[in-house]
């Protein structure tokens, strides 16, 4: 009896009864935001995944190293490896060493939750499309960190490369406390640095018009890219990988969206022949 009100109604009669009123409660705000508790079961499952990965790190050490050798021969072979030439250049500036250290393990966190936050305070639908863009730039990265693992520079130093961090002295590195055994140290192909900051650049633009900000936000990728480099974390090809990440992650928000409305259209017009007596086309 529900359901039939339901259906001649526009499912009003259903969508009145208390689960429903509850469920409206548990997935949307009043304000229109989208509730916390969803934004943070996101952030754990993301987490997850990414621990997942990070749990076959040990045994994908030979594999991660072999790739690397490869992207550096094929970089070299290309005369497209600047990388070494800059990390070099910062391990010899004590100072802007010891600062991008400090940028590659705080800023890319700190400044992508700070967006999202205020994405969600001032923006609550924007938000939500942002948000979903991260997701999925996110997902992309763990599947290349799961199928292709890939050392970063500072593995070799046979090769020239300096773990500038290691060597700036700064209180946080790759071989101190929950780092050395939590971190995935064999995902440096894309870069989540440079993808986030492109992102927070995204946000940025679109919380303000004010040149200024917009002009900070554009530098902050370029400004990550030379850090990722500097420090003897990331190749070239990462840095590319990363930023390339961002347009394949929108191109697949777009498809699903016009996907998801396509068919949420056919389902609505399958609804109106059935309230209407008149088959459904195929």
């Amino acid at each position: 009896m529900i359901q039939s009100v339901g259906t001649v109604q526009g499912e009003s009669g259903v969508r009145g009864t208390w689960p429903w009123r509850a469920a409206a409660r548990m997935i949307r705000r009043a304000d229109g935001r989208a509730p916390l508790w969803i934004e943070l079961a996101i952030v754990a499952w993301l987490f997850w995944l990414y621990d997942v990965i990070n749990d076959f790190a040990p045994v994908r050490r030979r594999l991660a190293l072999h790739n690397a050798l490869g992207l550096v021969s094929f970089e070299r072979s290309l005369n497209l490896n600047p990388e070494l030439g800059i990390n070099r250049w910062m391990a010899g500036h004590a100072t802007l060493a010891l600062i991008a250290s400090y940028d590659y393990f705080f800023s890319h966190a700190i400044v992508t939750f700070g967006v999202l936050v205020v994405l969600w305070w001032r923006l609550p639908k924007r938000y939500i499309r942002l948000r979903t863009l991260l997701v999925i730039i996110n997902l992309i990265a763990f599947v290349v960190f799961w199928r292709y693992p890939l050392a970063p520079p500072r593995s070799f130093p046979g090769l020239g490369y300096i773990d500038v961090i290691a060597r700036s002295g700064a209180l946080v590195s790759w071989h101190s406390g929950a780092l050395e055994h939590d971190a995935d140290q064999f995902a440096a192909m894309p870069s989540l640095h440079v993808a986030w900051a492109m992102w927070s650049a995204v946000g940025v633009w679109h919380l303000t018009r004010r040149v200024t900000i917009r002009a900070i936000a554009v530098a902050y990728p370029v400004i990550t890219c030379f850090v990722v480099l500097g420090t003897g974390n990331h190749y070239l090809i990462d840095v590319l990988a990363g930023a390339g990440t961002v347009p394949v992650a929108a191109a697949v928000q777009f498809a699903a969206a016009r996907a998801f409305a396509l068919l949420r259209r056919r389902r609505v017009t399958e609804r109106e022949h059935s309230v209407h007596g008149v088959p459904a086309q195929p």
